[in-house]
């Protein structure tokens, strides 16, 4: 699976390697022009799934990530995956009793096998199995407990994550049930799992792939849609 993200950050002002006009006179390096958190979106060449109408709540940006390599005889969009969230954003610090509620939405690009950047070996196609990996590592991220410290936490979510990742290459095995929920208002399969930390689950939608995670929220509420204005999920 290729799950592999790239941080959506600020650019530099001026061309790449130039100094700009502060940092020509004063050796000062000039501020970085922030770059808008719509635009990876609005660039990506597939449509961006949410939860539907039914949903009355908060909706926020998450985060665009990308695979390592340009697809065969395409022009590199920089995005394959993504998420937007609805209810409560992740929390900033880690907090001994989290009670936040929230259901993310991971969409990801129908994408073949194509080479690596060094065409050194060969990317697997995306699957429902790379949106089950996406939701589950972010559910981990979303919700690892408060109380460890930062050497602990990165134990915890090595194996957490190898867990995840084990499960989502086996969407058919012991681990997932199967749920129906509806995408672009028809009822759709997909496959569910649940653990201490929240819930998970991956399908299909026209043109995508879907995963979602969630907690405090019933996934068994929960509908999907194609969002026609991402402007919504600017924030308030």
């Amino acid at each position: 699976m290729d799950a592999t993200s790239r941080t959506v950050g600020t650019a530099p002002a001026g061309a790449p390697g130039a100094p700009g006009p502060e940092q020509a006179v004063t050796g000062r390096k000039a501020p970085a022009v922030p770059v808008d958190p719509m635009a990876p979106y609005l660039a990506a060449d597939f449509p961006w799934y949410g939860l539907d109408d039914g949903w009355t709540g908060r909706r926020w940006l998450g985060q665009v990530g990308a695979g390592p390599g340009i697809r065969a005889g395409q022009q590199d969009t920089g995005a394959d995956y993504g998420t937007l969230g609805h209810g409560d954003e992740p929390a900033k610090q880690p907090e001994a009793r989290d009670v936040r509620r929230f259901a993310v939405v991971v969409t990801v690009a129908r994408r073949p096998g194509r080479r690596s950047a060094d065409n050194t070996g060969t990317l697997e196609a995306t699957s429902a199995s790379s949106a089950a990996w996406l939701a589950g590592s972010g559910l981990l991220a979303a919700t690892w407990p408060g109380q460890l410290d930062r050497t602990l936490r990165q134990d915890w979510l090595d194996q957490q994550s190898n867990l995840a990742w084990d499960l989502a290459d086996d969407l058919d095995g012991p681990g997932w049930s199967s749920l129906t929920l509806p995408v672009n208002g028809l009822p759709q399969p997909f496959r569910y799992r649940e653990s201490e930390y929240g819930w998970v689950l991956a399908g299909e939608a026209p043109g995508v792939l879907l995963g979602a995670f969630g907690r405090g929220v019933s996934a068994y509420g929960v509908g999907f849609g194609a969002v026609p204005d991402l402007s919504v999920y600017r924030g308030r």
